[in-house]
């Protein structure tokens, strides 16, 4: 198992019996003589429950289990009709003009990001949440960020227009810096036949004129004009390539997003950083969903064939706090973050503590939090990549800021010649 760069290529024609766009050929059977084969489950009586399988320590790549009678198929969900051309950039100047001067003046650009934010439920969290990310508009102006990148499951479970006041527009009602949105799985996931899949987000995110929708009542916030669900967010220091990793557990993108994927690697500027953010994780020590293999390869398979290594991956899904390395290329480590505590009220329990190497990719687990609900800062500039993740306060625990603080260098990292990575 190699835990840095090696020389052995990647065969395609392995990676070709794998459908992205068909989940559910990915599910192998299990042969009737293998030891593991399933019993077959009892019909359960009203008011019974029946416990979740244990999970094994290694979760990075938990391979896919028997389709289960007893389990929710969440099946690959058409995209929308791109708003742009392709490749589907997005320039925060068009978004917050004047940006690209005054980061330049300042030497940096800063900004928010979280995922699974939805409040609902229980709303509380997320409000603690909100509330202490607009008190961060008003820091120093060099320090204060000046946009949130969401990393998607903005609204549960459905991603309904009629959920958006709640979980959307009234939490942030005070948070004057524009929200920039990658889908996650609930907002693409319609309730029944008559839900366009996501069409809450689109309605919102993906709108040609800014206007101000009726259902953002008395907390109004402009629409935003992004190009597609997946794209690319050209800013100053920084470029972050934003995927949708649809409905389907462990997501799921179809050949086309996988070749805009490689090509915007290939194609991303070398004099500033790369960051890749998608909703479900690649790596993930955790008691509900785990890391996702599919994911994992859609994201090496763009490295491979561009040759350009990201500087960090953003992810979200679990609903915890998680900050793994990889040594991929050269001395630096490779940052791996979930960052879904974003408000969502339950959290997911950690199955391994900070310093725990996973035995199948060696991914090493930094930092990580699963009592609290909180977001991420970044700052960016032209040698490294900062953060620090604030815990907010709620009925339990206080505020904690920097309760988790890292740097990682920004320079653009290459594949070294012939070699390649296994995520």
């Amino acid at each position: 198992m190699p835990s840095k760069s090696h020389s052995r290529p990647v065969h395609v024609e392995k990676q070709a019996k794998k459908s992205p766009a068909s989940p559910a050929a990915e599910h192998q059977p299990t042969h009737p003589s293998s030891p593991e084969q399933p019993t077959t489950p009892t019909a359960l009586k009203s008011g019974e429950t029946r416990p979740r399988p244990a999970k094994k320590k290694a979760q990075a790549h938990p391979g896919v289990a028997p389709l289960s009678p007893l389990a929710t198929v969440q099946q690959f969900e058409p995209l929308p009709k791109p708003l742009g051309q392709p490749p589907y950039n997005y320039d925060l100047e068009t978004v917050i003009p004047g940006i690209t001067a005054q980061a330049e003046q300042r030497g940096h650009l800063v900004f928010h990001c979280a995922g699974d934010t939805g409040g609902i439920k229980m709303a509380d969290y997320q409000t603690a949440v909100a509330n202490a990310m607009k008190a961060d508009l008003t820091l120093a102006a060099d320090a204060a960020p000046s946009f949130f990148y969401h990393l998607g499951d903005v609204v549960y479970y459905n991603g309904q227009v009629t959920d958006y006041y709640a979980q959307f527009y009234e939490p942030y009602d005070h948070y004057t810096a524009p929200i920039i949105s990658i889908p996650g799985n609930h907002d693409g996931d319609p309730i029944n036949s008559s839900q366009v899949s996501l069409d809450g987000w689109v309605r919102y995110f993906m709108q040609p004129d800014a206007h101000v929708n009726p259902e953002s009542q008395d907390a109004p916030r402009a629409t935003m004009s992004q190009p597609n669900v997946y794209f690319t967010l050209n800013c100053p220091f920084v470029t972050i390539i934003g995927m949708y990793t649809n409905v389907p557990e462990g997501g799921s993108i179809d050949s086309i997003q996988q070749q805009w994927l490689t090509n915007e690697f290939d194609s991303a500027p070398k004099d500033k950083a790369l960051i890749v953010a998608l909703h479900h994780p690649i790596y993930s020590f955790d008691d509900h969903h785990s890391g996702s293999a599919r994911m994992a390869d859609a994201i090496q398979a763009a490295i491979n064939d561009s040759r350009r290594v990201p500087n960090m991956v953003l992810t979200a899904h679990v609903h915890d706090y998680q900050r793994f390395e990889r040594d991929l290329v050269g001395d630096s480590p490779t940052p791996f973050l979930v960052i879904g505590h974003g408000g969502y009220y339950n959290l997911h329990g950690l199955t391994a503590k900070p310093g725990t190497t996973d035995e199948e990719t060696q991914a090493k687990l930094i930092a990580a939090n699963d009592t609290q609900h909180g977001y991420v800062i970044f700052t960016v500039d032209a040698n490294e990549i900062s953060g620090v993740m604030n815990l907010a306060e709620d009925t339990k625990r206080p505020a904690k800021a920097n309760a988790d603080k890292f740097s990682y260098p920004a320079g653009a990292i290459f594949l070294p010649s012939g070699a390649s990575v296994s995520l």
